[in-house]
């Protein structure tokens, strides 16, 4: 089951129009989000590091880690997120193995991109 299949019917949602920011670098970070619709850039000191687009998730380390957020995010277009909260991501990680590989997957994703820019 994809992450977007998880949380396609999901009740609380956050609206986003473009150009918003959603957080800031060194933000206490106490949700990850899911992309419903719309694309948001993920930077750092301005930089663009990823483009989410529908169906992405980002967020996730701060839920991992409990650290400050590494990057800000800013909605690309207009966008529709769903936030995850630390509670209900381990409790998905326990639940969903599918779920968990997908995260998993991701942060290997954007590591890699990382060490290829190095």
């Amino acid at each position: 089951m994809s992450t977007l299949a998880l949380f396609r019917n999901e009740g609380d949602t956050r609206s986003f129009a473009a150009g918003e920011t959603i957080f800031v670098e060194g933000d206490e970070g106490r949700n990850m989000f899911v992309v419903l619709e719309g694309s948001v850039r993920l930077s750092v000191t301005g930089r663009t590091l990823e483009k989410v687009a529908k169906g992405g998730v980002f967020g996730e380390m701060a839920l991992i880690d409990s650290a400050p957020r590494s990057a800000t995010a800013t909605a690309l277009t207009a966008c529709t997120l769903v936030p995850v909260t630390a509670q209900r991501f381990k409790s998905l990680v326990q639940e969903s193995p599918e779920f968990a590989l997908e995260i998993m997957r991701v942060m290997a994703a954007r590591l890699r991109s990382m060490d290829r820019r190095l």
